[in-house]
């Protein structure tokens, strides 16, 4: 915010330039970006974020004080991973919650133990200091569970088009924490089964003593531009005609900023020139992913793309046009019936980037159209 004030001080009492002034509107925004990006810190100093911090560290150290928080929970279920949705009286789906009195109810009448609701796992909490909880329900018959709670489960990929954004980040966490357990119920060291402790913040091997905790694979993804347009890249898994920026897990040593470039060179065959940290992520795939987010740009004169077939299926550049388009016009079913160009939903950190790319772009020829 200085050099825009300063700017402005400066030319107090004169008319500015149409040039100058769109110079200092980006300059603001950008400032404005940093300064949001630090509200974050802000207001995590306050007393209710502290006061909600310091609780879910006491719920997942003590195993006590997580029983008895669990008594009056709202709890996620998922089955086989997916996480039941319900449809409001407006017809707009939201991830689905129980308090935990109802839910035993609900257990009982599928044949289940009331008790097994205490193999939930510790999500978070809301604004209002209310635990969450996820529970893993794969053992239930799914249409009967589906009759009792007035929902649906659905594979976490197609809810990201049918919920909100910061529901999807909860859901998401949910399946994260989830098969994580799953998938670590033997010590790696002993082959000995690890036991969990209440809350599912930690899996311990009583014969070695080794202590396991959830944790995420470092990627990086990254929006390539030539400047004046940016490069977008399907796998084949992708669903048709989904496009989406460059990711890569970081190897072992390596700083973000050399995983980036190589991973640009191994992919599409370009050198990566400047690069721009843009933010991070949890993304739930394929074993729980931490992605950080950057844009790159690249020689304007050296485009050529070489595709490593082996990773990918297609890249190509896309102009502001093609980008704006795709938007303006997220899909609503993309597997049923999938539109010929489109991009990652709007939770997806890959969606920001093309996004904030776009922008840029849109301010860019508005500077250029008042020279």
């Amino acid at each position: 915010m200085l050099f825009v004030t300063q700017s402005f001080e400066s030319n107090c009492g004169r008319l500015l330039h149409p040039r100058q002034f769109i110079v200092g509107i980006l300059a603001m925004l950008q400032s404005f970006k940093l300064f949001n990006n630090c509200n974050l810190v802000f207001s995590r100093s306050c007393s209710g974020y502290v006061s909600r911090t310091r609780y879910l560290m006491r719920l997942k150290e003590d195993d006590e004080a997580c029983r008895e928080a669990l008594k009056f929970a709202n709890v996620l279920l998922y089955h086989k991973l997916a996480p039941l949705l319900q449809k409001t009286r407006s017809g707009v789906c939201k991830v689905a919650s129980f308090k935990t009195a109802d839910l035993k109810q609900i257990l009982e009448k599928v044949g289940k133990d009331k008790h097994f609701i205490n193999e939930s796992f510790l999500l978070g909490c809301t604004d209002k200091s209310e635990p969450q909880f996820s529970l893993e329900v794969g053992e239930v018959e799914r249409s009967a569970l589906e009759q009792e709670c007035r929902g649906t489960f659905v594979d976490l990929r197609k809810a990201f088009f049918m919920i909100t954004p910061s529901e999807s980040a909860l859901a998401a966490k949910g399946q994260a924490l989830l098969r994580w357990h799953q998938t670590n119920g033997f010590c790696s060291a002993t082959g000995q089964p690890t036991t969990r402790n209440q809350s599912g913040s930690f899996r311990v091997c009583q014969s070695s003593g080794i202590t396991y905790y959830p944790k995420m694979s470092p990627v990086v993804i990254v929006l390539v531009s030539d400047g004046s347009r940016c490069l977008l890249a399907r796998q084949a898994m992708f669903p048709p005609g989904m496009y989406s920026a460059l990711s890569g897990f970081c190897d072992m040593g390596e700083s973000v900023e050399e995983a980036l470039h190589r991973e640009v060179a191994e992919e599409v065959g370009l050198e990566v020139e400047n690069l721009q940290y843009s933010g991070s992520q949890h993304w739930p795939f394929p074993q729980s992913s931490f992605m950080l987010a950057c844009h790159a740009t690249v020689n304007p004169n050296k485009t050529q793309v070489n595709i490593d077939k082996a990773e990918l299926e297609d890249a190509r550049w896309f102009t502001l046009e093609e980008i704006t388009t795709a938007l303006q016009n997220p899909p609503r079913n993309p597997r049923e019936q999938p539109p010929v160009f489109w991009v990652p939903p709007s939770y997806a950190i890959a969606n920001q980037l093309i996004r904030e790319w776009a922008n840029q772009q849109q301010l860019l020829r508005s500077t250029h159209r008042l020279k």
